[in-house]
């Protein structure tokens, strides 16, 4: 418990124990009765708190962020506040020492955080005091973030990004509670962007490419489904295995998740012709597959953010007679993964594409047309053909001819396998192969 005395003077002052028994003196100069009785009871919570080490409560926090620098002084003398504390609890300066402490987070996503923060600040304010943001704040600041016509897609994740600061500072008790919890809006419209994109668009597409480079990046995006820029110009020569007809793929969005710093894919057949033409076309000693122009290009100091393949793709698509369609690249690996989901199951699929079964359910996976043909004709899916024998795919439709040595062919052998189906011992990563046609198809 803590007394006032006043002193002959006319001064008042607040005394009472601290935690290590040291008796402590709070002088608040001239001042009313009232207003030292006032100060007296702030004095004994803000003291229970520190001696409890309970989070101060919410009425105690908004009084110390209306409190002037000379009080919060006194206080701090007298080892009530902390001295950064005060200004931890504030809105802007939080975000700014959480944002500093965060040396982990790449490039591209501290940017992405970044707009959060503004808009946090933006609504609030920079000073305003953790504790008074309550629920109905958030609720407030999601209906704020709705007004700024921004994308579903974009509000959501930065309500997510408020959800998670405010979770920090639930856990370093500087708050009861977390506002946001509960605060969400739908990330809606995915489905209303997907688009199949067919083969045939594919090789007019491919076929429009002013350069190998260029057909390498459409290639790998629509037929080894890897994300692009990051995974199609990170993929090396050295990754490409000749011999066991696999891509070893590094992976810069997942490689702070232990054992996803890279996957392994299938060389798929599609893929193998346009390698080669590269492979014959590249300098001597060239360590990327996609010229490393373009990588150099797209690595900035917001990462693969600051990337612009888009606009040239976009020409390029029209050159080919086609309009483009809403998230181009995106759209080309979302292709790639339901084609092989018709021939392969969903673990085996997501390990190539390097998502999981929710996340590829939700965003990747799309409903064709020709699906409605196909039931629509009675027609048996190819997983569910029990007379079908097992063979190796790449992904190609089953009713398509071997017409396009870089679409289809036949009777295919991979290199370093003999016919017992057992590995040859070669060196691990030999140069191309000649092309002996695509795998065969169910």
């Amino acid at each position: 418990m803590a007394s006032i005395v006043k002193r002959p003077n006319g001064n008042w002052w607040i005394q009472y124990v601290d935690a290590d028994k040291s008796r402590k003196t709070l002088r608040l100069g001239k001042t009313s009765k009232r207003n030292a009785e006032a100060v007296k009871l702030r004095v004994e919570l803000l003291l229970a708190a520190k001696i409890t080490g309970h989070a101060i409560d919410s009425d105690t926090a908004a009084w110390l962020a209306r409190l002037d620098n000379a009080m919060l002084e006194k206080l701090e003398a007298v080892k009530l506040i902390e001295p950064l504390r005060r200004e931890a609890t504030k809105l802007e300066p939080f975000l700014e020492s959480y944002m500093a402490s965060r040396g982990d987070l790449k490039a591209s996503t501290r940017v992405a955080m970044r707009h959060t923060v503004r808009n946090l600040i933006d609504f609030y304010g920079p000073n305003k005091d953790l504790r008074a943001i309550d629920p109905a704040a958030a609720d407030n600041f999601r209906g704020w973030l709705l007004e700024q016509k921004l994308a579903p897609a974009t509000a959501s994740k930065r309500l997510q990004v408020a959800r998670q600061f405010f979770a920090v500072m639930r856990r370093r008790k500087l708050i009861d509670e977390n506002p946001f919890d509960g605060v969400s809006l739908p990330a809606t419209g995915v489905r209303d962007k997907q688009r199949f994109i067919p083969r045939a668009d594919v090789e007019r597409i491919l076929e429009a490419c002013p350069n190998v480079d260029w057909r390498l990046i459409v290639a790998l995006a629509r037929y080894g489904g890897l994300r692009c820029p990051s995974e199609v110009l990170s993929l090396r020569w050295q990754d490409v295995l000749w011999d066991t007809g696999r891509l070893i793929v590094t992976s810069p969005k997942t490689e702070h998740h232990e054992g996803r710093e890279s996957r392994t894919i299938p060389l798929f057949p599609e893929l193998r012709p346009i390698l080669e033409e590269a492979f014959e076309a590249a300098p001597e000693g060239a360590v990327y597959v996609v010229d490393e122009r373009f990588r150099q290009a797209a690595l900035g100091k917001g990462g693969w953010i600051n990337c612009n393949l888009r606009t040239q793709f976009e020409r390029i698509i029209k050159r080919a007679g086609l309009m483009p369609w809403p998230r181009l690249f995106q759209n080309l690996r979302s292709s790639r993964e339901t084609e092989l989901m018709e021939r392969f199951p969903i673990h085996t699929v997501t390990a190539w594409l390097g998502n999981t079964p929710a996340v590829a359910m939700r965003h990747y996976l799309q409903v064709r047309d020709e699906d409605f043909a196909k039931a629509a004709q009675g027609e048996a899916h190819p997983k569910q053909n029990a007379k079908q024998s097992p063979q190796v795919s790449g992904g190609t439709d089953s009713h398509e001819e071997c017409e396009n040595p870089r679409k289809h062919a036949k009777n295919a052998v991979t290199p370093g396998v003999s016919e017992s189906g057992e590995w040859a011992h070669q060196d691990s990563n030999l140069g191309p192969q000649p092309y002996q046609g695509c795998a065969l198809t169910n």
